[in-house]
């Protein structure tokens, strides 16, 4: 019996024991009602009836649970007979599996058979491929054998050449020390001669001294007293003169080396320079931006001017405009908010106010930035913060072209060199030369030089003496009085005097081009001049009629000669001359 059923058979009892139940109940319930005398009082009619309407409940759910009794029974035999079927289907599946399991047991059978006689073929094809390995194995083993009998024979050929070339050489060794023996016996021959001749050389000297004496009519000793005086004044004058000859070589030797240190640290030092100017070039993606930037009658361009500072130029230049002021750091606030406003495409006077406080934010921080970074290049690490902003400032302060921020980390490095090649404290010194042009970064605010002025901020901000005594004699503004002073001065010098340092003015260059084209067009059969390249390449165009190809080089020798002598210039400039030959016929 499965669970079901026996669930089933419990609910089918309680039924019946409740329905039992009901049916007691109501039998006594009508026998009392039937035993009882009949009066007429409404009370026991009321019970009465109320009594009759019970059974007649206690009927309705006595048929009713007869009802279920026999629904529940139905229920049960359904189950039992779904059971049945269950138990059949149970026993048919058994069936099934072990059919197909003896099915699965021969296809194993049969494939266990079939995998015997594959392993048993992989095995004589894996004995088949040994045995061909084995041969060749065999056959190069065989090779090897005859190559390495080949290479002994070699060798043994080469070993009885080298016996025999040992044997050669024993023999020219035995002759030689046979020659050896035979000259050792000539030199002695010669040694007891020349021994001879000493002895009788020796007799003729001493009989050469006394006739000279005999003659001069002093002793040996006077005159060798006479001979040691003249010899000693001679050695005086000749030390004297030697001593001169050795200061100057050392003074001589002492400025070449001297320059050589200058030299080595221009050439360790190397930084890029950029040209003075008091102009920025901003270019823009088109001509129709400008009106933009003006703005409707010249707001936005009076609104850009009156929040930067700077004055905006714009003329006919195609796609750019001007920015000029004489305040770097300005400039370049100036030329940030107009490339932000420009990329952004908002141009009206507030929009002008919020870029610019955030261009000048952004400038601040690169300014920060570049004093941090030189200051890691130089080395220096304890500095008042307040020198890091001046520092910062001087990014975008040019001197003569030269970046004045670069100029201070190349001449902390060179002055660092010198120090080191002359055995003195390197860090201190070159903080004097990193330091020396700090006074530029306030010269437009405070009045004076920038020497004074930059060692009066190191002295407010706690620089050593040493270093504000180097910032303030560096241009003689106050005499130097310490090394660190001088050192300081002298790599300012090569820092700014080095070649390619500083630009010369657009007058200068512009006179030495002209200059230059004027001496070579004054040349005989010169066509045409032309500066090339900066005037660093000089092209002469002469008539071939006038200058053949020998007159061409001593043409282009005069011409460099001549600029040689009369121009002074950076670097070199190369003279080409350029003559043509041109033959003409026509075919008829």
């Amino acid at each position: 019996m499965s669970g079901f059923d026996a669930v089933l058979l419990v609910a089918v009892l309680l039924l019946a024991l409740i329905v039992l139940g009901a049916v007691l109940v109501g039998v006594r319930a009508v026998r009392g009602i039937a035993g009882a005398p009949r009066p007429e009082d409404p009370a026991f009619i009321a019970e009465k009836d109320r009594q009759e309407q019970s059974l007649a409940a206690l009927r309705s759910a006595a048929d009713e649970a007869n009802s279920t009794v026999d629904a529940a029974k139905s229920a049960a035999a359904a189950a039992r007979t779904e059971a049945a079927a269950a138990r059949a289907e149970a026993k048919a599946a058994r069936a099934e599996a072990r059919r197909v399991l003896d099915g699965a047991r021969a296809e194993a059978d049969t494939i266990l058979e079939r995998v015997h006689k594959q392993a048993e073929a992989d095995a004589e094809q894996l004995r088949t491929a040994a045995r061909r390995s084995g041969e060749r194995e065999a056959a190069v083993l065989a090779t090897t054998t005859r190559e390495q009998a080949a290479e002994v024979e070699r060798r043994a050929a080469r070993m009885d050449d080298r016996e025999r070339l040992h044997s050669e050489e024993v023999e020219r060794l035995a002759e030689r020390d046979r020659q050896l023996s035979a000259a050792s016996a000539a030199l002695a021959a010669r040694e007891s001669t020349l021994v001879d001749r000493d002895r009788e050389l020796a007799q003729a000297e001493d009989r050469r001294r006394r006739e000279l004496e005999r003659v001069a009519g002093i002793t040996a000793e006077a005159a060798r007293g006479e001979l040691v005086e003249a010899i000693e004044a001679q050695a005086k004058r000749e030390a004297a003169l030697l001593v001169r000859e050795i200061e100057s070589e050392a003074r001589n030797t002492g400025e070449e080396r001297a320059r050589h240190i200058v030299v080595d640290a221009i050439q360790r030092v190397a930084s890029e320079q950029t040209a003075e100017s008091v102009v920025s070039v901003l270019h823009l993606p088109g001509d129709e931006m400008k009106g933009r930037i003006i703005g409707r009658e010249g707001r936005n361009i009076r609104a850009f001017e009156s929040v930067t500072g700077v004055n905006l130029i714009i003329d006919d230049t195609p796609e750019a405009v001007l920015l000029s002021c004489f305040d770097p750091v300005r400039r370049e606030v100036g030329r940030l908010t107009l490339e932000k406003l420009v990329l952004d495409g908002r141009i009206h006077p507030h929009r002008i106010e919020e870029v610019h406080d955030l261009a000048r934010q952004e400038v601040v921080q690169l300014c920060q930035r570049a004093a941090e970074d030189a200051l890691v290049e130089v080395g220096i690490t304890e500095i008042h913060p307040e020198l890091v902003s001046l520092l910062g400032r001087l990014r975008y302060r040019t001197s003569y072209g030269q970046n004045v921020l670069k100029h201070l980390v190349e001449t902390a490095h060179i002055a660092g060199i010198m120090a080191a090649e002359l055995r003195l404290d390197v860090p201190t010194i070159k903080r004097c030369a990193f330091l020396h042009d700090i006074g530029k970064a306030l010269t437009h605010e405070v009045e004076g030089s920038h020497a004074i002025v930059g060692a009066d901020v190191a002295r407010k901000y706690g620089e050593s003496e040493d270093v504000v005594h180097a910032i303030e004699a560096h241009h003689n503004e106050v005499p130097p009085q310490t090394i660190e002073a001088v050192l300081t001065q002298a790599s300012d010098a090569c820092s700014g005097g080095r070649p390619g340092a500083r630009r010369e003015s657009l007058e200068a260059y512009v006179r030495r081009l002209e200059r230059i084209e004027e001496i070579a067009a004054g040349k005989l059969g010169v066509e045409r001049v032309f500066a090339m390249q900066a005037g660093r390449e000089v092209r002469v165009m002469v008539r071939p009629e006038d200058v053949d190809d020998i007159s061409a080089s001593v043409l282009a020798r005069d011409v460099a000669k001549q600029i040689e002598e009369e121009l002074t210039y950076p670097g070199q400039i190369r003279v080409t001359v350029v003559r043509e030959s041109r033959v003409t016929e026509i075919a008829r």
